[in-house]
């Protein structure tokens, strides 16, 4: 095995992943920038996703196999769509067999608190924290939410596909053989991106959308995108691997106009994704008050300066004034321990 460059950087990624988990001294450098691409980054993430770049900058140089990588590239957005939807199917079926609302955050309080929502899903993290939690343990410090107090409420099919992240990432690794550097970049970065945001966030999470999208961008326009940067770093080499690979559309009768439309499509599509996002957020949307129910409540929490008003024994109400997030993670604390979950209704316009 030739000890190339991407190999060495690769290998620096990883490094970088393991010295994130072992100490916080390189947190005030790399959150701000993982925190624009990741949707509120955090410990458990940068692990993850700097380990996973690594990994997909080596495993490409030492896996040499004869392999179409469009055919591949086109199979893994099919695998990273499917488990995007089935992760949102796990929720809305979650939801259904529990009685709980569609439009609510869900908190499990089963030792640290967990939450997951359609529009922001951790159930399929709840799996992987699991395994995590059996396996290190004591080492995995209290920082790192596992999300694991999610997983006994993991509809059964959970586990089916949670195990289209495996066979995703080998598609992954098959679409970057072949490939000049730039385009091997760009794909690991986003495949990092999508293998997070399926796992923390889900469909409508930040990581899922650079990750899906990203990769419909190289397969779309990877071709021009190597063109100009090798030209920019005069990098003959990439040039001529870069000549090899046809751009997509452009071997087919399609007009120019058409073939201008495939190559943008993408755009078009992420403008409709953000549309359909916010569509359902303030669809969902509880603007007046939330609604709190909890579950199993003691009958001795004081919830000191949160003004919370109470309907019935499961049921209460926080004013709109209250912002969603700061109010979900408010709750935990007078709620340690003292029940077994609490759901609080959308409020997108508490973001406004």
């Amino acid at each position: 095995m030739k000890l190339n460059k991407t190999i060495i950087i690769g290998l620096i990624f990883i490094l970088l992943g393991g010295a994130i988990f072992l100490t916080d001294i390189f947190n005030p450098i790399i959150r701000p920038i993982t925190h624009t691409f990741l949707m509120g980054s955090s410990k458990g993430k940068d692990i993850i996703f700097f380990v996973l770049l690594g990994l997909f900058l080596i495993l490409p140089q030492i896996i040499k196999i004869d392999a179409d990588p469009t055919k591949y590239l086109k199979i893994s957005m099919g695998i990273g769509w499917a488990t995007l939807i089935l992760g949102i199917l796990l929720e809305v079926v979650f939801r259904l067999q529990t009685g709980i609302k569609i439009n609510s955050i869900f908190c499990s309080m089963t030792n640290v608190m967990s939450s997951t929502s359609i529009l922001h899903t951790h159930l399929l993290k709840s799996i992987l924290g699991e395994g995590i939690t059996q396996i290190l343990g004591p080492f995995v410090q209290s920082n790192i939410n596992t999300g694991a107090g999610l997983y006994q409420y993991v509809p059964s099919f959970g586990f089916l596909v949670f195990l289209l992240l495996p066979v995703l990432f080998a598609t992954l690794i098959l679409s970057m053989q072949k490939r000049p550097w730039f385009s091997n970049l760009l794909l690991a970065f986003f495949s990092s991106c999508l293998i997070i945001g399926a796992l923390d966030g889900g469909m409508f999470g930040v990581p899922a959308v650079v990750g899906i999208f990203g990769l419909y961008l190289v397969y779309r326009n990877g071709f021009y995108l190597n063109y100009i940067v090798g030209h920019v770093t005069k990098d003959s080499e990439m040039l001529e691997e870069n000549e090899s690979v046809q751009p997509v559309y452009r071997n087919r009768d399609f007009s120019e106009i058409r073939f201008i439309i495939n190559r943008f499509l993408i755009y078009f599509l992420v403008i409709l994704f953000i549309i359909l996002r916010f569509t359902i957020a303030f669809a969902g949307a509880e603007p007046d008050y939330y609604t709190v129910e909890i579950a199993n409540i003691t009958d001795d929490v004081d919830f000191a300066d949160i003004p919370i008003e109470k309907i019935d024994i499961t049921t209460y109400r926080v004013p709109s004034s209250y912002n969603e997030m700061e109010l979900v993670n408010d709750l935990s604390v007078p709620l340690k321990n003292s029940c077994e979950y609490y759901t609080v209704s959308w409020n997108i316009y508490s973001y406004l």
